[in-house]
């Protein structure tokens, strides 16, 4: 009987691992993943409460570096202390991002300047600086590596009827061109650069629709999966281990939807007049 590697058991051995909204949610989740799996870790996020909740988390594998991905530096940063304190860079998971909803996002006609402006920072302009400094950093140690965006399945599978915010997903169909075309030219360089695009999933951003029994009803349905439900953080952290891992070591450009079936689902609205 052939005896496993390290690498075998633990497919993150030795990998660190900076993850751009990683003190909660899908990044937290995927931070515990990849430190279970041998990885060392810099979570950087933006708000004290989840930073301390985090580090309480990560305790011993992982680092927290408070900072706001919207910010050009903040990446860089974060990479920097990755490298001094765990003696290396292998990879860049980008989750951070959110709604818009707030700040002026929603259907086109209602959409502000102020809301356009706010939601593609917050999605896009924040993936272009941690993606760019993670460039930067694999070319000065002409060693490879790899990068996973946060895409969304509202990029090519739209569901107008209750989730209709335009920006977002302008934003989010972005993300695939953008990784698409920089997996394509840094490829040469062993750099790779792949996409995870989720459906509804429980965190922060997805109170709204968790509170309404209307679009609960809808996403029995439409993400049929798990008996029709929101995806909980873990669920994403398989794919996340694999793009982060040698086991992808052949593969760059490429978009996954971890979704519950959405994209193939076509979610059955509920008659406002029931």
């Amino acid at each position: 009987m052939l005896k496993k590697s390290e690498n075998d058991r633990l497919p993150l051995a030795r990998k660190k691992i900076v993850i751009i909204g990683g003190t909660a949610g899908i990044g937290l989740s995927a931070a515990k993943a990849f430190v279970r799996r041998g990885a060392k870790v810099v979570s950087v996020g933006r708000d004290p409460v989840n930073n301390e909740h985090a580090e309480n988390e990560l305790a011993g594998s992982g680092l927290i570096f408070p900072g706001d991905a919207m910010q050009a530096g903040t990446a860089a940063e974060a990479i920097e202390l990755c490298i001094r304190a765990w003696g290396g860079f292998d990879g860049l998971y980008h989750v951070a991002g959110g709604s818009g909803r707030k700040m002026g996002d929603g259907p086109l006609h209602e959409i502000t300047p102020e809301g356009w402006q706010h939601t593609l920072n917050l999605n896009l302009t924040s993936v272009m600086f941690s993606n760019q400094a993670a460039v930067r950093a694999f070319l000065r140690e002409k060693r490879g590596g790899t990068i996973l965006n946060m895409g969304s399945v509202l990029a090519d599978a739209p569901a107008s009827h209750y989730f209709a915010t335009h920006a977002y997903a302008a934003a989010k169909a972005a993300i695939i061109g953008f990784s698409k075309s920089i997996a394509a030219y840094y490829s040469a360089h062993n750099i790779r650069v792949n996409v995870i695009a989720p459906g509804l999933v429980a965190t922060p951003m997805a109170q709204r629709a968790a509170g309404d029994a209307e679009i609960m009803h809808f996403i029995q349905t439409k993400q049929p999966l798990g008996g029709g439900r929101i995806a909980d953080p873990s669920d994403l952290d398989g794919a996340a281990c694999y793009f982060m891992s040698d086991l992808s070591r052949f593969t760059t450009g490429q978009v996954l939807s971890v979704d519950g079936g959405w994209a193939l689902s076509d979610g059955q609205l509920q008659s406002r007049n029931d």
